[in-house]
């Protein structure tokens, strides 16, 4: 979260966000860490005061409110926060430690953070900018009126509920009356209010997550509109689609417009992706750190996670059931002989990596893994845990944007379209337009490499296409690398045995590439996920076609297959 709030492009000058404290404009975040290390909770809120825009410096302002906020609470805390610019509304980010001066855990009442902290910070700004005078606090009033999200209005309005559900206009003065009676009116008109008798409304049980879900879905129609028009993307409004994390949708296909932070307290990102069906889609892509980076221009799929369990989940479950409860390689290899050791140990890394993240499994010292009866129910909850971190699984189809791929020596994701027994469907419109023409040209420049033909009008594509382009990239950035490396490149075939440090990776059309060294040569293999956190170690394995099984040695446990 740190690492997060401190990312490029916070400040005004478009830098890297700069944690600070009571004392010092600037702290080292491992050191609040290394303090927290141990704590039981922690405290994450946002200052972001309505007129944040007219200070040159929100510093003095936290300084002050946690200084009110000690005081407060009767203990000194233990803080770091960040300033950021990057929206309309400046705002800091606080974090606090869950310790209070004497060690023990902080406690804070609920009010107090919803309400109590809130009042503190208006408390201060009005010191600093002045109150608001009559007429502002009537005009900001007058304009929630007819807002179509939660207000303050609403909120008056639940709390006037008599015991019956029923509530009246506030009678005391003509204006509050009269904006009672307009925002009434106006929820009559969106279903969301009625009125039982003159005088007296019946407010919808859901009114306020309604309108909070309204008021969201107007954010995300303002985020659309701008992050299009900034890239030179005319869409129209009635083409906007925003997808719910919690409900499976159909794939999406489209070119990456937008990454942003959606919820910045939970951590939650979204995409904004002009699809091949003509639509541009806001897709909420769950946690930061749960997706690989997306660049705009990038293409990709999107598809919702599944939650249910696996074929492999029912496999271990069945063949456990039949064997007291237990499962290893061994017991898998004798229940099915057709099995292979390879196919077996994917079943136990599907076990390790729910152990991982629920601890509910128990594996025994000599790798027999304890499967209790309820084994498929724990995998459903672990799944849907993890869908609401990672809703939606994204596969990146090219990291080059469309128009960079016409001319490309290398196999492109519109090669692969155009050779494909199904190509994904493009609407007339949009970015499915935009494809279908670059489609046109690509065509052209295949025949023009020999790569193609026309023959009573359909091109007609050579055999082994797409493996010949790839071998060309392939080759290209091979040369570039030896020259780098001063390292002589060998080429991996099937069958081959790979052995040597994994040095790097490197981004091709056609995917990404490990590259393996040697003491005098090197070679690229395809990459693994798996790999991602062993760069710099030794590995081997061995190449099958286009692609690769690989063993990561460890100094002092020995291998590891993945």
């Amino acid at each position: 979260h740190l690492r997060y709030l401190q990312r490029d492009g916070v400040t005004r000058q478009g830098e890297p966000g700069e944690l600070y404290g009571p004392d010092s404009d600037r702290v080292e975040g491992k050191d609040f860490i290394d303090r927290a290390e141990g704590d039981r909770h922690q405290f994450r809120f946002i200052v972001a005061a309505e007129d944040g825009i007219a200070y040159d410096d929100l510093k003095p302002l936290t300084r002050r409110l946690m200084v009110q906020m000690e005081e407060d609470l009767g203990t000194k805390l233990d803080w770091v926060a960040v300033d950021h610019f990057n929206t309309g509304h400046p705002h800091t980010h606080i974090m606090v430690r869950g310790k209070d001066d004497r060690g023990e855990n902080l406690v804070i009442a609920r009010d107090y953070i919803s309400a109590g902290l809130r009042e503190r910070a208006a408390e201060l700004v009005s010191l600093d900018l002045g109150p608001r005078t009559d007429h502002e606090i009537e005009q900001r009033l007058l304009q929630e009126m007819e807002q179509e999200r939660f207000t303050g209005i609403d909120r008056r309005l639940l709390q006037k509920r008599d015991n019956h559900g029923l509530v009246s206009p506030d009678g005391r003065d003509v204006f509050r009356h009269t904006l009672h009676q307009g925002r009434l009116r106006k929820l009559e008109r969106m279903g969301l209010a009625e009125e039982v008798v003159p005088g007296r409304w019946r407010l919808d049980d859901e009114l306020e997550a309604t309108l909070r879900r309204l008021g969201e879905r107007g954010d995300i129609i303002k985020t659309m509109h701008r992050e299009l028009t900034s890239k030179g993307i005319a869409r129209s409004a009635a083409d906007y689609v925003v997808h719910d994390a919690e409900q499976n949708t159909e794939p999406v296909v489209g070119r990456v417009v937008a990454r942003g932070l959606a919820d910045e307290i939970q951590d939650r990102h979204y995409l904004i992706v002009d699809g091949l069906d003509g639509k541009s889609h806001y897709i909420d892509i769950g946690k930061g750190e749960a997706t690989e980076p997306t660049h705009d221009g990038c293409i990709v799929r999107i598809t919702s996670r599944n939650n249910e369990p696996r074929r492999v989940d029912r496999t271990i479950a069945d063949i456990a059931a039949a064997n007291g409860g237990r499962y290893n390689v061994d017991i898998h290899l004798r229940l099915d002989p057709s099995a292979t050791e390879r196919f077996a140990e994917t079943h136990v890394r599907r076990l390790e990596a729910i152990r991982r993240a629920t601890g509910g499994l128990e594996r025994q010292p000599d790798g027999t893994w304890i499967i209790a009866p309820d084994h498929l129910d724990r995998v459903a909850d672990y799944e849907r845990q993890r869908a609401r971190a990672e809703p939606v699984v994204i596969e990146r189809l090219s990291s080059i944007p469309l128009d960079k791929q016409v001319g490309f020596d290398g196999a492109t994701w519109l090669d692969r379209e155009l050779v494909s027994n199904q190509p994904t469907a493009l609407r007339d419109s949009g970015f499915g337009r935009e494809v279908r023409e670059a489609q046109i040209q690509r065509q052209q420049w295949l025949i023009a490499q020999g790569l193609a033909n026309e023959e009573q009008g359909l091109v007609v594509y050579r055999a082994g296409m797409i493996s010949m382009l790839r071998q060309r990239e392939l080759n290209r950035v091979a040369g570039q690398l030896s020259e780098e490396l001063g390292l002589s490149y060998a080429e991996a075939r099937s069958g081959d045995q790979i052995e040597g440090m994994l040095r790097s990776s490197v981004e091709l059309a056609s995917g990404k590439y490990a590259v393996i060294q040697k003491s005098r040569e090197f070679t690229l293999v395809p990459w693994r996920p798996v790999l991602d956190r062993h760069v710099g170690k030794a590995v081997s394995g061995t190449m099958q076609r286009e692609s690769v099984s690989f063993t990561i040695w460890h100094q002092r446990s020995g291998p590891s297959v993945s």
